[in-house]
């Protein structure tokens, strides 16, 4: 009986499917993201709670975002939602001034030229990154569960880290700090992190829940591949979670990749951001080396 009801579920979904793909559908999917820090990496043991807590505050524009991802069959443009920042908010020190730096804009997905182009601007300068759409070797799982209107399958993936994830950073020999930490002195000018000690993890576990009711290979960012809309996505300390679907709404959805900026390639982008970090990094770490 069980088997049965699988069956005929599997079929009322290829049914809908079938019926979506027929249709020129187009829609909009609407997302939360929110990023958790782990304050230790950037000072955070030599603050007070109340200190940690206003930090956290300020980063929080940073750290939690709304987006809206238009797509139909083929494409797709995932933008930011702009919201006014309250008074005081925005970036706290070092970290928060390079993360500010960063300011993407409009990302398109081309799922049928295999084609993605990023609008990005980085300390002022514009750039459009073109390339082709990052490919992750998904796992079905044998889960589901349902958000909101929508039952949803599991999928979980391996992606390389990537230098410029920054909330993602953790200590290097973080384990080994922790081991040895009854064995340190508490001297307060030696547990500052630095930059210089901070490394991306060289893996990051994806998990997806994606919904076949939306039969189109799309998903928020640079996740996409799989038979159904994604509606969540956990990769690190990122959490995506979609909060509403339209689908064919009453005014046309108009999907126009980025034009603007200087063309370059995924590759060409991060080695212009690497230079300009180590320039920082070495700009800070002169000042730092007078101090005492």
């Amino acid at each position: 009986m069980k088997s049965l009801s699988i069956k005929f579920f599997s079929f009322l979904i290829l049914l809908a499917s079938g019926t979506l793909m027929a249709q020129d559908f187009q829609g909009r999917a609407h997302y939360m993201s929110k990023t958790t820090m782990d304050m230790s990496n950037f000072g955070g043991n030599q603050m007070s709670e109340q200190q940690k807590k206003m930090m956290a505050e300020r980063m929080k524009s940073m750290l939690e975002k709304s987006y809206i991802l238009s797509f139909n069959r083929t494409e797709s443009i995932y933008k930011e939602v702009e919201k006014l920042e309250a008074p005081g908010a925005g970036g706290s020190g070092r970290m928060g001034g390079m993360m500010s730096s960063f300011t993407a804009g409009p990302q398109y997905k081309n799922v049928k030229e295999q084609q993605l182009i990023q609008d990005q601007e980085f300390f002022g300068k514009q750039f459009l990154i073109k390339d082709s759409i990052p490919q992750l070797e998904w796992k079905m799982e044998n889960e589901s569960k349902q958000i909101g209107q929508y039952l949803s399958f599991k999928a979980t993936a391996i992606k390389k880290g990537d230098d410029l994830d920054f909330a993602n950073m953790r200590r290097r020999n973080r384990d080994n700090d922790q081991r040895n930490e009854g064995n340190k002195s508490k001297d307060s000018t030696k547990s500052n992190t630095t930059t210089d000690e901070l490394e991306v993890p060289k893996e990051i576990v994806i998990t997806a829940w994606y919904t076949p009711q939306i039969p189109v290979n799309q998903g928020p960012g640079e996740y996409w591949g799989l038979p159904g809309l994604i509606l969540e996505v956990n990769a690190g300390r990122t959490t995506i979670l979609c909060t509403k679907i339209e689908i064919n709404p009453s005014d046309k959805i108009d999907i126009k990749a980025p034009s603007k900026g200087k063309e370059v390639t995924k590759e060409e982008y991060e080695k212009i951001v690497k230079e300009k970090t180590e320039e920082m990094r070495e700009m800070f770490g002169g000042r730092g080396r007078g101090r005492n």
